[in-house]
């Protein structure tokens, strides 16, 4: 971007700023809806609940004649310049459309996928990363993301897993309003903001079995305690609108769920934003079985007060009719539209409907490279460093890089990415041979399975033969963007194809080997654990996973990620995490009844038996909230400042982190709680806090942490929201499996 050019962004950005604080006076806002909505047919009012995808047939005739509100998935600048020109100038009132796309993990620079950036533990890092997707998606015309995505799931069999972050809903809090603020910046109109989209509203990540679009059956307590409170925090955040979900609740689906959006989200939560429903979400009741036809869907739908209805036609065919046979209010209707209006002025469309993709920063410029490359590093998950074989020493003069994910430019991106391009995918191997050749280092290249589903391994022998002339191995291992995502679940997590045997090929050479996985999910790989000398989990790192795997690997930066979801050792241990209740016989290694442990006609008995699967045991591959780094860290000095609070002071933790390593790191400081006692059993461990620092070699650091002792409430049986006096345990470590353990008291 050229000196005038970025003046005149200056400008305008100044200008449009002064706007948004005109457009923004609620009032003056709520002023303009009135005086529009009553210069509306009904027609024109149904109109605005509908949203097409770009490529409608009849697009334009219903755009001039006040039939569509928002259009999806039309990205191309001229043409979304060309219909909302149509929508502006060419219908009755001019007002404008509402471009919609789903912006995941970033726009043309693509970022790690979001369960990769719950792993980074940064929330200004997210929340840069989604400033970063925003401006780019707004140059084209973007308007409104669907995205967060902060379904709470225990469960890597299902492809969203991908979309999420992790298992843990504060996670999936901090997270979420992270997001929202880095689309919606300090103003909704400027013309870099978009607005955001918390989803799948609600429980749609507890689906059967990990199966997409299953049913959800679920207590009411895991409902509020669990799978609520990040879209709570979304909405405390400023979230402008809201995306219902697939999935039945208990039987009612979600896009009719009048106590769930009606009395909780508009009622008890006070959402004035916009509900918008999932692809077809308003026809699919029918296939549900919960309405007879596509009118009665429309009804449900109202009634539970989803403003506009995404791609189907219910609304558009029904509604009118509805109306006139008093079973849909024109309140409702009136009420939904006004929603829809007013986050158009506030995103200040009927002042500035046209994006001038010139006064942007251009897509992947060097600022929005280098967040994507940062993010990428600070995501990655180091799990396993037998003998230091990392950092790549300086006496390895020639590597072998093995494996279908080395240089795969499009599989590094992930899901959901419609707008990144693979051309513009930097990869671990580009990377490497760049680092390589700087320090005189061979690389020796072989992709030995055509993809990460491939049952063949290519050139066997030519893999050994370079294998045994290699110092280390590096292995790129994972899956496929194609094998996680929306309606991409597995059955079996295991390493997909003939990976496995290309690890045991490899290591029968008896060479030092490192492998790094790309993957949307935790994927299973206990069988060739042991073989590989250190780990490292990248999930899908986006465009800049070349650089920062290299960096990585090479020890320019360590590694600081932490795991958002617990690894299965197995797939049959599934649902493992770490916020599990204790049970009446729960499990230790002391009372594991291992299965090769059993005598043959061993008596049935049940004394002193626990809760524990005879195969697999009942713990994890690796745990929530575990990594390793470059250097050693000491967590000391852990102190609580009263042990005795009352409901609604600050629990203040403290604690000293010191780095005793070489290496320049960051460590996140994780706070646990355990009630011992409740009106329902608790957890044996929730998430309340946590903090990354960085500490140059030797330093130290102290930390102070401040919890709202309202927030270590849950729902009582009566289903109301209680802190209870009693005792409880803290932790203060580096992962869900250790820490120093204090107690203290809430008292009445």
């Amino acid at each position: 971007m050229n000196k005038i050019t970025k003046i005149l962004l200056l400008a305008i950005l100044v200008f449009s700023q002064a706007s948004c604080n005109l457009v923004n006076d609620t009032d003056s806002i709520d002023n303009q809806v009135d005086k529009l909505l009553a210069q509306m047919t009904l027609d024109e009012k149904i109109g605005q609940l509908v949203q097409k995808n770009g490529d409608h047939p009849n697009l334009d005739e219903m755009i001039r004649a006040g039939g569509i509100g928002s259009v999806l998935n039309e990205v191309n600048p001229n043409e979304v310049l060309r219909i909302q020109q149509l929508a502006v100038e060419q219908s009755r009132l001019g007002i404008p459309l509402l471009i919609a796309r789903d912006v995941i993990h970033g726009f043309r620079t693509i970022l790690p996928i979001p369960l990769a950036q719950a792993a980074s533990w940064n929330i200004d890092l997210v929340q840069e990363g989604a400033r970063v997707a925003a401006t780019e998606a707004a140059s084209q015309g973007v308007r409104w993301s669907f995205a967060p995505m902060i379904d709470v799931t225990r469960d890597p069999r299902w492809g969203r897993i991908a979309e999420g972050f992790g298992e843990d809903p504060l996670l999936n809090g901090e997270f979420g309003a992270a997001v929202v603020r880095g689309f919606q910046g300090d103003s909704l109109c400027s013309p870099t903001s978009i607005a955001a989209c918390p989803k799948h509203f609600a429980a749609y990540g507890w689906a059967e079995g990990g199966r997409d679009y299953n049913t959800a059956n679920i207590s009411e307590s895991d409902l509020y305690d669990i799978v609520l409170p990040p879209f709570l925090k979304t909405f405390e955040a400023g979230a402008a609108t809201t995306m219902t979900a697939f999935n039945e609740i208990n039987g009612i689906p979600a896009t009719g769920h009048v106590p769930l959006l009606s009395d909780l989200l508009r009622k008890k939560w006070n959402f004035q934003g916009v509900v918008v429903s999932d692809w077809e979400s308003v026809t699919q009741m029918k296939v549900h079985g919960y309405t007879q036809n596509l009118k009665q869907s429309a009804a449900k739908a109202m009634q539970a007060t989803v403003d506009m209805e995404m791609a189907s036609t219910a609304y558009e065919t029904h509604l009118k009719e509805l109306i006139a046979e008093g079973q849909i209010a024109q309140k409702d209707i009136d009420d939904a539209v006004k929603r829809i209006l007013r986050l158009k002025f506030q995103l200040g469309l009927f002042d500035n409907p046209y994006a001038h993709t010139e006064e942007f920063p251009e897509l992947l410029n060097p600022n929005h490279l280098a967040i994507a490359k940062r993010m990428a590093q600070e995501s990655a998950v180091l799990l396993k460093n037998c003998s230091s074989v990392l950092p790549i020493s300086n006496d390895v003069k020639t590597i072998a890089v093995i494996g279908p994910l080395a240089d795969a430019p499009h599989d590094q991106l992930g899901t959901w990415i419609f707008d990144g391009r693979k051309e513009d995918a930097v990869t671990p191997l580009q990377s490497l041979r760049a680092m390589a050749n700087e320090k005189g280092v061979k690389i020796l290249y072989h992709r030995g399975l055509e993809t990460s589903r491939s049952q063949n391994i290519l050139g066997k022998q030519q893999i050994l033969n370079d294998v045994r002339r290699a110092d280390l191995v590096l292995l790129f291992l994972g899956e496929e963007s194609i094998l996680s995502g929306e309606s991409h679940s597995l059955a079996n997590i295991d390493l997909q194809g003939a990976q496995m045997e290309l690890v045991k090929l490899v290591a029968s050479v008896g060479k030092p080997m490192v492998a790094t996985f790309l993957a949307g999910r935790p994927v299973t790989f206990e069988k060739i654990e042991p073989m590989l000398d250190a780990i490292l989990y990248a999930w899908h790192p986006g465009t800049m996973a070349g650089p920062a795997l290299a960096n990585l690997l090479f020890g320019v930066v360590s590694p600081s990620g932490k795991l958002p979801v617990t690894f299965p050792r197995h797939v049959g241990q599934i649902p493992i995490y770490y916020s599990h209740k204790r049970t009446g016989k729960p499990a230790t290694n002391q009372t594991w009844e291992r299965i090769n442990d059993i005598p043959v006609e061993a008596p049935q008995l049940s004394i002193g038996n626990t809760s524990h699967y005879l195969d697999y045991g009942f713990e994890p591959m690796y745990p929530f909230g575990f990594g390793l780094s470059y250097s050693s860290f000491q967590i000391s000095e852990v102190n609580i400042k009263d042990s005795k609070l009352s409901v609604g002071d600050k629990l203040i933790v403290s604690a000293q982190v010191t780095n005793n390593g070489n290496f320049e790191a960051a460590e996140v400081v994780q706070v646990y709680t355990h009630q011992l006692v409740g009106s329902r059993t608790r957890p044996v461990k929730e998430l309340r806090a946590f903090q990354k620092v960085l500490l140059a070699p030797g330093d130290t650091i102290e930390v102070s942490i401040a919890i709202n002792t309202n927030d270590l409430g849950f729902h009582n049986p009566a289903m109301e929201y209680v802190v209870e006096p009693g005792q409880y345990h803290i932790w203060v470590g580096n992962s869900s499996q250790n820490g120093t353990k204090l107690s203290f008291e809430i008292i009445n």
